[in-house]
């Protein structure tokens, strides 16, 4: 008996305090909109629209950029042949010999050349974008990507030739 008492005795204060928390009170604050809270006025005007976007490239700027990879193309292929008897001369030799460097040297500039056109390349693919963004005619733009795609190519080609060769 002296337990079920003891129990209910602390029940009754724990019953007393949770009473208190679920009384209602209208002391709240309102939930409703404050005057302050409302939207008033008129939506303003949209703002002026952005310049439109500059034309497609002029035919003169695609010319010059092919004259620019045909050019670094010519240099490329000038330097193809001292590559070829560097990396002929370092056939057999040993990795590190001074045939071996020579020969890396000669594929490292033809590397250097054909980075030259590449971003010439970068520029005609840039410009192709941005027409083709636009909705402009991108033809005459193809066409000039398409011939610097090739000429980048048979360097690739060349080099990769090369490099192959100098590791067997």
């Amino acid at each position: 008996m002296n337990r079920l008492f003891a129990t209910v005795l602390a029940l009754v204060p724990a019953a007393l305090a949770l009473g208190g928390c679920a009384s209602s009170s209208g002391d709240y604050p309102s939930l409703a909109i404050r005057d302050a809270e409302r939207v008033s006025g008129t939506i303003a005007a949209p703002a002026t629209p952005a310049a439109p976007p500059p034309p497609a490239p002029a035919a003169a700027d695609l010319a010059a950029l092919l004259a620019t990879i045909r050019e670094g193309h010519d240099r490329f292929t000038g330097q193809a042949p001292a590559a070829n008897r560097a990396v002929s001369a370092a056939r057999g030799a040993g990795v590190g010999t001074d045939a071996w460097s020579v020969a890396q040297v000669a594929v490292a500039n033809l590397e250097a050349q054909r980075s030259q056109v590449m971003i010439a390349l970068a520029d005609l693919d840039r410009i192709y974008a941005s027409a083709a963004i636009e909705g402009a005619d991108v033809t005459a733009t193809a066409a000039a990507l398409a011939q610097a795609n090739a000429l980048v190519e048979q360097e690739n080609a060349e080099i990769d030739r090369l490099l192959g060769a100098l590791a067997n």
